[in-house]
Order: structure tokens, then sequence, then C-alpha cells
């Protein structure tokens, strides 16, 4: 056996750096497998926009572990070789890789398949990325080449020869420990980034819009317009997985009053008769195995659509004091339910129909209050209060000057008549 000629003092320090390097490599490995669950969870929650990267990230999980796993044997069977693996003097020799994976000028078998698990690792790696990540991918290119190295005298040795042939074992342990976490930090480095790059796109300015939000749906002209315009993510990607909503107090039932569509609730429901509409509910993520509500609540307004023109005759505002007169009252834009009518002698019949039985008088004014919105509009017109026309005399149901024999005036009815008033008394 050869005992080469380092000191105590050095042979202990690699014993501590190995140390290290080991505990290092076990947090190291700790942190890649929290981080691969994350992205198990995230994959299972939102499968179109993680499960590809899952699906890469598990392909370099494998590749790493294989390539730890072989290097951790290789320490195994090196450390066998002594009583003690942590009496560190006594692995000042080299004997155990020298005769490994050399022979001579040549390698032996394990010396080439050293070789080849550092090309497969490197080469399974690039294969894997595809070039998506050209800094880690350099990094790894790097720290895992076998090419030949210059010596000082800027002469090429081979990779194996240049560091493991004639080292203390304890070196070479060290090396092996350092190879260990090259191979972890990789995985690492490869993670952060595919995490990074989705991150980065979920807060690429290019996937915002912006939206309009008001306190209320419709303005009249005249009021300020007090709406915010705020910055909003648009991802076409992540949809809730439940939707709890409803519409005026009827829940909405998915595929026939809504669909799913990237990431959007679209409604897909009559608007309703004119006035004020709450939609209301609880739209339901997945998020790190939680399940996030967040609540909707929103109001629409619809305006009755005009169907004929108003005309009045502004001459023609009357009432007819002792009869019921007819009154239709309505305001545009706000449902009959938010309008409220008061006169001396009206009452509402039903919807906007209403009936006036002026008392006594000359004019009565109708005041009507309007609500939308919260906002109150008032209202008012006065009609002029009208007697019954006197009646017409009629003689056999004729007036004005009527010519008959005498033997029939004798016989005919003599009435009374309100032409061309239109109630009926």
């Amino acid at each position: 056996m050869l005992a080469l000629n380092v000191s105590k003092e050095v042979i202990s320090a690699f014993g501590v750096m190995n140390e290290r390097l080991e505990e290092s490599n076990t947090a190291t490995s700790s942190r890649n497998d929290v981080f691969m669950a994350g992205l198990e969870l995230k994959a299972q929650e939102q499968p179109a926009k993680y499960a590809d990267l899952r699906d890469k990230a598990k392909q370099i999980n494998v590749l790493t572990n294989e390539f730890y796993s072989y290097i951790e044997n290789l320490k195994i069977a090196a450390k066998k070789t002594v009583d003690d693996p942590k009496d560190y003097e006594v692995m000042d020799k080299s004997n155990f890789l020298d005769e490994r994976f050399f022979n001579g000028d040549r390698l032996e078998k394990d010396g080439k398949e050293f070789l080849q698990k550092m090309a497969d690792y490197k080469n399974g790696v690039n294969g894997i990325l595809g070039g998506t990540y050209p800094d880690v991918q350099a990094d790894i290119n790097a720290k895992f080449s076998t090419e030949p190295v210059p010596n000082r005298d800027l002469k090429k040795i081979e990779y194996l020869s240049y560091h493991y042939k004639g080292f203390p074992l304890i070196a070479s342990l060290a090396k092996f420990s350092q190879l260990q976490s090259d191979a972890k930090n990789a995985e690492y480095q490869i993670l952060s980034k595919m995490l990074q790059g989705e991150l980065t796109e979920q807060v690429d300015l290019n996937n915002f819009k912006t939206l309009l939000a008001d306190k209320k749906a419709a303005y009249y002209q005249g009021e300020t317009f007090n709406g915010e315009i705020v910055v909003g993510k648009v991802d076409s990607i992540s949809q809730p997985d439940k939707v709890e909503i409803s519409l005026d107090g009827r829940p909405l039932v998915k595929d026939r009053d809504f669909v799913l569509r990237g990431g959007i609730v679209q409604l897909k429901v009559p608007s309703g008769n004119a006035g004020d509409h709450k939609i209301t509910g609880t739209l339901f993520f997945q998020q790190d195995g939680v399940e996030v509500p967040v609540p909707v609540n929103q109001i629409y307004s619809v305006i009755a659509k005009p169907k004929e023109a108003v005309i009045s005759a502004d001459k023609m505002n009357v009432v007819y004091r002792g009869v019921d007169n007819p009154i239709t009252i309505s305001m545009p834009g706000v449902p009959t339910n938010k309008i409220n009518a008061t006169a001396a002698g009206l009452s509402l019949v039903s919807g906007s129909a209403h009936v006036m039985r002026p008392g006594a008088g000359r004019a009565v004014t109708i005041s009507v209050v309007g609500e939308i919105d919260g906002q109150k509009i008032p209202t008012s017109k006065e009609f002029r209060i009208k007697d019954i026309p006197r009646p017409t005399g009629t003689i056999r149901g004729e007036d004005g000057s009527v010519q008959m024999q005498r033997n029939s005036l004798e016989i005919s009815t003599v009435g009374a008549q309100l032409f061309d008033f239109d109630f009926d008394l």
C-alpha cells in the first residue's frame, strides 16, 4: 500500500470538508424533495399550467438521484477499507481508487463506468432542458466535463488521472461528495428556474388588462361618474374548480346558465325585467392543497327597451270630478316596484296602472318618486280638475232640431246624453 507524504492536519482537513459537504448535500436533497412535492401538488391543482414542468422536473430528479446513488455506493465501498470511517488520519492511502479505476496507463471497467456516468448525467440533463436555461447548462457542462485537464505545466492529463490517481482516499471522498453537491445544486437551480419562469409569466404585463370597476351599473345624465380603472390579470389557464353563483337568489347551473372558458365564467342567462339584478355566490380555487373561496357580489341594471313614443297633449292634462280617471305612471329605466306616486284621490291598481278620483278644487298635482341605485328621483305634474260636462237633451235619441209626426211625439222618449265623453256613468 502506498502511503502519501501528506501531513495529518491536511488529511483531517479533507475529512472535515467532506463532513460539511455531506451535511449540505442532505439539506439540499431535502429542499429538492419539498420542491418536487410542491410542484406535484400544483400540477394536480392546475395541470394545464404545471404538468409539463412537473414532468421535466421528475426526469431531472431521476437522473440526479441515479447519479447521486452511484457516487454514494463508491463512497460506501471506499469507507469499508478502513475500520473507522471517522478516523481520517488513516485514510491517507490511494490504493482503493488506483486499483479500482486504473490498470497502469489504461482504465479499468469501473473507471470507464465512472466516466460514462458523468457523461450520461450531463447529456441527460441537456437533453431534457434542450437549451432552455443556457446559464445553468453551461455550469453543468463545466462541472461534469470529463475532458483532459491541463496541469501546472499546461500538459493535458486525463480526467480520472488528474482528479483521482494517487490521491489520499479522504481527498477522493471529498471530491465525490463535491460531485454529489454539484448534481443536487444543479437540480435545485433547474427547479428554481422552472418555477421562476412560470411566475415571471404570471406577472408579465402582457397577461394583464385594464378593468373598469364602478359602484353601480348605470348612470344618469348629469351624475358624477366615479368608476375606477384597475389592472387585472387575464389567465386563460387558472379557472375555478367549483362555481356556486345565483342570479337574484336563483342558483345558476353550469353548462345551462354559464360555462367555464379560459379562466372566465361566461354567463348566458336572460337579462330579466327592467331594474337591478344581483349576481352573488362564490368561486372556489385550489391553492397549495387548500380550497380558497373568492366571493362574488355584482349588480347589473336592465333598462326597458323603448317600444313606443311618448306623446302628450299639453293642453289636455285634465281629470274629471266624480269619475274614475285611469292614469298610467312610469319612469324610463326604473322598475314599477321602485316608483311611488301620490296625489289626492290617487290609488294604485297594479303595476303602472292607477286610478284618480279627484275631489274639490280646480287642480291636482301628482308627485312621483323613482328610486334606482339608491338614489331617489322626484318629479311632479299638475292636472286640471273639470266637472263632468253638462248633458245634452235628446228625444228619441236625437238632439238638436228634430221633426216628427204629432202622434210620434206622444210616444217618443226624452233623455240626456254626454256626447264625446269617454267615461261610463
